[in-house]
């Protein structure tokens, strides 16, 4: 089990970090989903105390917060004063430093890039001293997407971008195969935000049907309704709730929920961006097992082939989740050493644990290989040493960056280091 270090501690830049407690990893909120926030026998940085407001330029958008500041946190004050954050994952529980660590996308990579893109400069702590980066820093591309191994980040300066309000003006298109979501995203340029619900259980000429959604930051004056109160998960059941016979049935519903072919609509940004933050303890529906989630991409010379063979294999397996999630990203180079999101499509699921899932996850592997894709560290659980190695090619140049103080599960895994 690992021991922990409160964030209260970290503060203080006087006080060394605690060498005789090595190997060190920072835990912000706990939202990735595998082990690459995880540290077995070692000490865990707890920096969710780390949430001080620094300074903020309401004439700018330029924001320096503490590392664990949550993202919702960053927008709850900026949204009121017409700002936003041009990179946000599905979730904004995340704290900037996870953000950092994990170089998070969204549903714009094709006009803001990852969120790496948008950091001014952060302040790092290492073993051997302590250093303020920029992005024309060497230790800056290998702390962006570095899974937290260069060093504590203490605190981040952003670039927030402008927005009218909180609302979103949202057009939600059904398809009905694969290639009409590939048109669909390559019409859907001039829209910020695009994104698609896959129905993962379909299958035959029914496989690749889904739900497109484009969008944008409404103008001023627009308005809609205001999200309610967040539910819960009030128990966790015995066995998942997620099966062959619910997922077949929420799926079909889910499609057919939207009788015309295109559907426009204002919403709140929270519902919007954040649909499973709706849910308190939305992953106990999967049960005292818990999930494994899958998220690859793979590069557009292999999508059209690698995509439509991964669907199949899900659907044939029974396997899936009620939110499967397609995008495109866009053409634009990463701004980390290991960043995940690059030029190419993305497909994410979540699976509930069992033996059948694992060798369900082995033979999707094997189609992402093949198609020279890649796994995204922080929702992996399981990834081989081999296709981590194949994903991420600038790993040589990365792994002087570490410090030596600094490791996790998942690096001591894929690197099959002890």
């Amino acid at each position: 089990m690992p021991r922990h270090a409160q964030s209260q501690a970290l503060h203080d830049r006087r006080q060394p970090l605690p060498a005789t407690s090595w190997p060190l990893l920072a835990w912000g909120n706990g939202r990735s989903y595998g082990d690459s926030c995880q540290n077995t026998d070692g000490t865990l940085l707890l920096t969710r105390g780390l949430d001080r407001f620094i300074a903020f330029d309401t004439a700018t958008g330029v924001l320096r917060c503490e590392a664990g500041v949550t993202l919702g946190e960053i927008l709850a004050l900026c949204v009121p004063r017409g700002w936003f954050l041009p990179v946000t994952p599905g979730t904004q529980f995340a704290t900037v430093g996870g953000a950092i660590a994990n170089d998070v996308h969204g549903k714009n990579h094709h006009a803001r890039g990852s969120f790496g893109d948008h950091v001014r400069s952060m302040h790092l702590r290492r073993s051997d001293g302590e250093y303020d980066v920029a992005p024309r820093d060497p230790l800056f591309a290998a702390t962006v997407g570095g899974l937290g191994l260069t060093g504590l980040v203490t605190d981040a300066t952003l670039q927030l971008m402008p927005v009218d309000g909180p609302w979103m003006a949202v057009e939600s298109l059904r398809f009905d195969t694969l290639d009409g979501f590939f048109a669909l995203s390559a019409e859907s340029s001039a829209f910020e935000y695009s994104v698609a619900w896959i129905d993962c259980a379909a299958r035959g000429r029914q496989l690749g049907r889904g739900h497109f959604l484009r969008a944008s930051h409404a103008p001023r004056g627009a308005a809609g309704r205001l999200p309610g109160r967040p539910l819960a998960m009030p128990v966790t059941p015995p066995v998942s709730l997620v099966n062959r016979l619910s997922l077949r049935a929420f799926n079909a519903l889910y499609y057919h929920r939207q009788r015309r072919p295109s559907v426009r609509s204002t919403q709140h940004y929270q519902p919007y961006f954040y649909p499973l933050d709706g849910i308190r303890d939305w992953n106990r529906m999967y049960g005292r097992r818990g999930f494994l989630q899958h998220q690859c991409v793979v590069p557009p010379t292999s999508a059209r082939d690698a995509i439509p063979a991964l669907l199949t294999e899900i659907s044939r397996s029974g396997q899936g989740s009620f939110l499967a999630v397609l995008k495109e990203f866009g053409d634009r180079a990463a701004p980390g050493l290991l960043s995940f999101a690059r030029p190419g499509t993305t497909l994410a699921l979540d699976f509930p644990r069992s033996a059948a899932a694992f060798a369900l996850l082995d033979r999707l592997d094997a189609i992402v290989g093949e198609a020279g894709g890649a796994l995204y560290p922080a929702k992996d659980a399981r990834m081989s040493p081999q296709l981590f190695r194949a994903g991420f090619p600038a790993l040589d140049a990365f792994v002087p960056h570490i410090d030596p103080a600094f490791s996790s599960s998942f690096w001591r895994r894929v690197m099959e280091t002890p």
